[in-house]
């Protein structure tokens, strides 16, 4: 019985490592905007986003850079993939969700190892919670 408990917490160790690592990899893709080259991706926004203006668009941009309210509710695998939050618009908050999936490095399926950067592309995406 020790043994399937050794194997069972070692187990544990590994995937609490990994899901560290890729959220550490996803943070340092987010909060560089995608800018540190070591973590590849791009960075999208769908046709509601694009069409608010420039100022919510640079609010946008810093919200997502600074997002840290990461809970069990919007974070249950500790992976920091997804984040709600809003702006201003004008006179109205606008309220918008950030995402980030992970590619294979010719974005067209999903990564195979999703803590290895040179396999693995993330796309973050921003959008109006109509158009998820």
């Amino acid at each position: 019985m020790a043994d399937i408990h050794s194997e069972n917490t070692a187990d544990a160790t590994v995937e609490a490592a990994r899901v560290a690592l890729i959220a550490a990899q996803n943070d340092q893709f987010r909060t560089t905007w995608g800018a540190d080259f070591t973590v590849p991706g791009q960075i999208v926004m769908t046709r509601g986003v694009a069409a608010l203006s420039h100022e919510a668009q640079v609010a946008i941009m810093v919200a997502v850079m600074q997002f840290s309210e990461f809970t069990e509710d919007n974070d249950p695998y500790g992976t920091h993939d997804f984040g709600i939050f809003t702006v201003a618009e004008g006179e109205r908050e606008v309220r918008l969700y950030w995402k980030i999936d992970l590619y294979d490095a010719g974005y067209e399926f999903g990564s195979d190892d999703c803590t290895d950067t040179a396999k693995t592309r993330r796309v973050l995406t921003i959008l109006l919670p109509e158009e998820y």
